[in-house]
């Protein structure tokens, strides 16, 4: 099964990378602006998206944050998994190296990787300089369409 692995050194502590990773105004400072959350789903909306993708969190800690994919949508997501490896940048424990990967991609879904890959590497360095600056800057706008908790 293919696997995208991507790494990152962050200018900022895990706290900061990790307040990116699990809270709605980090969540919606660089990934997308339609995030809600039913439980421990997270609900990310997509421009011109008909639902939305329902991503479980599993883990969220200071090493490690781990999403399961926990709907039928989008269908070459199915049995997905995102995880997010935080450490210490050697020689610099105020800094973060993350560690990216999304995988568990099923038999028929290898098209949509290189696709996939690409969108998460332009959402990282987004993720990078939103946790360095604190500057918003979502890939992609759109408007919930679902109650906020």
């Amino acid at each position: 099964m293919p696997e995208i692995a991507m790494q990152i050194d962050i200018a900022a502590p895990r706290a900061v990378v990790l307040d990116a990773l699990n809270t709605h105004t980090g969540l919606t400072s660089w990934w997308t602006t339609g995030v809600d959350r039913e439980g421990e789903v997270l609900l990310f909306d997509f421009p011109g998206v008909p639902e939305p993708f329902r991503l479980r969190r599993e883990r969220a800690d200071l090493d490690r944050v781990l999403w399961a994919n926990a709907g039928a949508f989008p269908p070459h997501w199915a049995g997905t998994w995102i995880s997010w490896d935080l450490s210490d940048q050697p020689d610099a424990p105020d800094r973060t190296r993350l560690l990216f990967r999304h995988g568990g991609w099923q038999p028929g879904s290898e098209e949509g990787v290189p696709m996939v890959a690409g969108t998460w590497a332009e959402l990282l360095v987004r993720l990078k300089d939103y946790a360095q600056s604190g500057k918003t800057q979502p890939y992609f706008v759109t408007t919930l369409r679902h109650d906020e908790e």
